[in-house]
């Protein structure tokens, strides 16, 4: 079909203004790089920070600070050998106790240990392992710091005596190591799939660098405004947010640059002016960018309803990013784009024409095949989506913590042998603050608490004891969560003593149940929030019911099919307890946009050509972009899957795997269906759900039969 091009016109802006916006993006850059270098001096992993402040196991961490020397890092050593451990053995582990104590435990040097207080070395009791406890203060480092000379320290054993050094800091560590350089190992590896798939989009030598030159200045701008946002209004960013920062700026950066570059590639067919074909481009594309930036700004800014700290304060620095995202999208890349002219796009250079030529192409073909069988299409696209929804019956318990790793270190291990051959030390330890003068009856209670192993009572400082309790069961296990609880029970009916229960497990069953709150707080907020802007942006009421049906199944398609792959396929044993909330939130806030740019679309095509031909047109028109946008978003969330972390791989397969369902499936397939079923109606109660002529002059016969018609 030919279309006349539209005049060239005189450009409305001078050639100084791309030049004038570069300029100021580059004075930008001299004073955001230096900031964006300074985020990872403020990220913190630590639980006191992570939970809310009322958290029973937050108040336990925040008198565990304010101890001199602050809080203490715990390390467990388990020596061990199969068939029994020899005297050389024995001598070997008190040689690197003394060692190790005179280098970290001070008191040591001055004044022998309590005698009350028992050897601080322990054999099991099949004769095959011994293992001590070493207290570290928090003033001799961090948990990273330690965990790799308090190893090696301990090197020189008898061949034949293995070593597992674990406990709560060994796995701080652990997880520490993993966390180490994620920044920069998580952009690089993206701007590298990014790279590889704007090359292959654009099959360009040059264009794809000139989104990659925008998205990375976006996400240097991010990463220096998170920064200031930390610094000046106390928000929680971890090493997993600031990796999740990376990943949705360059991911919806990109398909940003793909929906503008598109619109702009047409109007180069009808603008000899380039500067006057990039207006043109943004005045398209613009609105529906916005209501997408929009949309995932507001789903992101639920988060603040949250109580977890880390989840809370994954709001606003998302918000940060997609707003650097939005604005480098509008104002940078046009400027580079329009500098650069149209051999930008070489070999495939866009001509301008007086008839330009509009072929229906592979997703005209798919919009007519859809408008034939649209039952067929409705029907076996929620088949699809139905099957997979099925894997939800499968293992969704949570994740523990010594199963976060791929590859377990050192820390989970020693874990299972301590279980093995002291299974009355096979939890985590509980640590009780409580005044001394009720000290004895909370040891009292504790002690006769079903569940609990060992206890043992600790020193008085500024009017608090503190009391070591070791549980019995496993850590992280419903039954080492039930010994907490009852603990919690016990030591609270105990009137005057004030007492409160925390340590690591604690940490992470508050964590769980604070996520949880989270949860049902959250997602019906974003639902909600989602809701409206569609309503907004779309002027009408039923078609973002509709696209928020259709997203919400496609969730759960999505976290169905992908709990199959974790528990078959990789052998996950659960599902993080963040994951459905960052899964829930990124694949509707995302999922949203594609559906927004082709509703967006199909409505200002609908104007002119009825709901029927508007949404084939805007099918035809929108697919390759929003499928090439979706395959870059998937990839770029795809990253996550080559990091070493259980949890990351689990958020980066489900939503890859999400953005891509959406994308193929219920953006391509089953939205355009149920439009074509519902008809005019889908627009209701804006003027365009009305049987009035449409401004192309005539009535859409489809639009008056709809949707009888074409069935």
């Amino acid at each position: 079909m030919a279309v006349n091009a539209a005049p060239t016109g005189k450009a409305p802006v001078g050639p100084w203004v791309p030049w004038l916006v570069i300029g100021l993006w580059v004075a930008l850059a001299v004073v955001m790089v230096p900031l964006s270098a300074k985020l990872s001096s403020v990220t913190t992993d630590r639980a006191v920070d992570t939970l809310p402040a009322g958290a029973e196991s937050t108040k336990v961490a925040v008198l565990e600070d304010r101890r001199p020397g602050g809080d203490e890092n715990t390390f467990v050593f388990v020596y061990h050998r199969a068939g029994g451990l020899t005297d050389a053995d024995r001598a070997t582990v008190q040689r690197h106790y003394d060692a190790l104590a005179r280098r970290y435990l001070p008191r040591t040097t001055s004044a022998p240990a309590d005698e009350d207080e028992g050897p601080p070395t322990r054999l099991s009791a099949d004769g095959e392992a011994m293992m001590f406890t070493l207290e570290v203060s928090a003033a001799r480092g961090a948990p990273e710091t330690l965990v790799g000379p308090v190893r090696d320290a301990a090197k020189d054993r008898p061949a034949g005596l293995e070593l597992d050094v674990t406990g709560p800091a060994a796995i701080d560590g652990d997880l520490d190591a993993v966390f180490d350089g994620i920044d920069l190992q998580v952009l690089l590896t993206t701007i590298v799939v990014v790279t590889l798939l704007l090359v292959l989009t654009y099959r360009s030598p040059v264009l794809w660098f000139v989104p990659l030159v925008a998205v990375g200045a976006a996400a240097l701008t991010a990463m220096a405004t998170v920064y200031l946002l930390v610094k000046g209004f106390g928000i929680v960013i971890n090493d997993q947010n600031s990796a999740l920062l990376t990943i949705l700026v360059f991911g919806v950066g990109t398909d940003y640059a793909l929906l503008l570059i598109a619109r702009y590639r047409e109007t180069l067919h009808h603008h000899e002016n380039v500067r006057v074909a990039m207006v043109h481009a943004l005045r398209s594309a613009a609105p529906a960018v916005v209501a997408s930036a929009a949309t995932v700004v507001a789903g992101l800014l639920c988060l603040l309803a949250a109580d977890l700290n880390s989840t809370s304060g994954l709001g606003p620095i998302g918000a940060a990013g997609i707003l650097c995202a939005l604005v480098a999208m509008l104002t940078l890349f046009p400027a580079l784009l329009v500098v650069l002219g149209r051999r930008i796009f070489w070999p495939a250079i866009p001509r301008f024409s007086t008839a330009v030529v509009e072929k229906p192409g592979l997703w005209g073909r798919l919009g007519a095949a859809i408008s034939r069988r649209r039952w067929v299409a409705t029907v076996g696209s929620l088949g699809i989506l139905a099957v997979l929804a099925i894997g939800l019956t499968g293992n969704t318990g949570a994740l523990r913590t010594e199963d976060q790793f791929l590859s377990a270190p050192d820390s989970v291990t020693g874990f299972t042998v301590l279980r093995q051959h002291f299974p009355e030390l096979g939890g985590q330890p509980m640590t009780i603050f409580t005044r001394p003068a009720e000290q004895e009856r909370v040891l009292d209670v504790v002690k006769n608490t079903r569940g609990v192993a060992v206890v043992v009572p600790g020193r008085t400082v500024d009017g608090w004891t503190d009391i070591s309790v070791f549980p019995k069961d496993a850590p992280d296990t419903t039954a080492e969560y039930d010994t907490i609880e009852r603990v919690r029970t016990a030591v609270h009916a105990v009137s005057g003593a004030e007492a409160v229960v925390g340590g690591p497990s604690a940490e992470r069953l508050d964590t769980e149940v604070t996520t949880a709150r989270d949860q049902k707080l959250v997602i019906p907020l974003v639902l909600v929030v989602v809701l409206i802007v569609l309503g907004l942006l779309l002027r009408a009421v039923v078609a973002p019911l509709v696209l928020m049906a259709t997203v919400i199944v496609s969730f759960a398609a999505a976290f169905g099919g992908s709990v199959f792959v974790f528990d078959t396929i990789l052998g996950f044993p659960g599902i993080d307890y963040e994951v459905p909330l960052l899964a829930f939130l990124f694949l509707v806030a995302l999922g949203v946009d594609y559906n927004i740019f082709l509703t967006s679309r199909a409505r200002e095509e609908t104007v002119r050509l009825g709901t029927r031909e508007g949404m084939l047109k805007a099918l035809s028109a929108t697919g390759g972009v929003i499928t090439s946008a979706g395959l870059v978003l998937a990839a770029t969330f795809a990253v996550l899957v080559t990091l070493p972390l259980v949890m990351l791989v689990e958020v980066g397969f489900l939503v890859a795997f999400g953005v891509l369902l959406d994308a193929l499936l219920v953006r391509s397939v089953l939205v355009p269906a149920l439009t074509l079923l519902i008809g005019r109606r889908m627009w209701w109660p804006s003027r365009l759900s009305r049987p009035t002529e449409p401004r192309h002059g005539r009535r859409s016969l489809a639009d008056e039969k709809e949707p009888a018609l074409h069935r």
